[in-house]
């Protein structure tokens, strides 16, 4: 995979991983998003439960549905909610008008939208494989409405 912003952000190295996210995000914030819409684990599960993600608002709400055996997997839990979290933030910045990635130093990525709220959407990831709540489809839904 050629991702252009890799060469300046290896150089640069600041010593915190997120200083360097968002280093790299101010650089090229298209490569960072490109990156953020991986989210390689969870698709790689939903695809193996027969649901394809195809970056809609109606694939969150298929998301919501698949019974939660990722759960089973307390190794792969983190990794797995912060997936659905940046998979949120995706779906979000595709078809929210106005809404676009930030990545503030120090931080996590967050979508801003056009009103200037800001959605954590790997916090509601988190919580939504650990617990159930808040439904992504319902996140999105009350972030669509602004």
């Amino acid at each position: 995979m050629n991702i252009p912003f890799l060469d300046k952000w290896r150089k640069r190295r600041p010593s915190e991983p997120d200083v360097r996210l968002a280093a790299a995000f101010e650089d090229d914030p298209g490569g960072v998003a490109d990156l953020l819409s991986e989210c390689e684990l969870l698709r790689s599960q939903a695809t193996a439960a027969g649901l394809e993600l195809d970056d809609s608002p109606g694939s969150l709400t298929a998301l919501d549905q698949l019974p939660p055996h990722w759960r089973d997997d307390a190794e792969s839990l983190p990794g797995f909610g912060n997936d659905a979290g940046l998979y949120l933030g995706t779906v979000l910045v595709r078809t929210v008008p106005g809404a676009v990635w930030h990545v503030p130093p120090g931080g996590t990525p967050v979508v801003r939208l056009a009103s200037g709220r800001e959605i954590q959407v790997v916090a509601a990831g988190l919580d939504w494989a650990v617990q159930g709540t808040p439904e992504l489809s319902q996140v999105y839904a009350e972030a669509s409405e602004t």
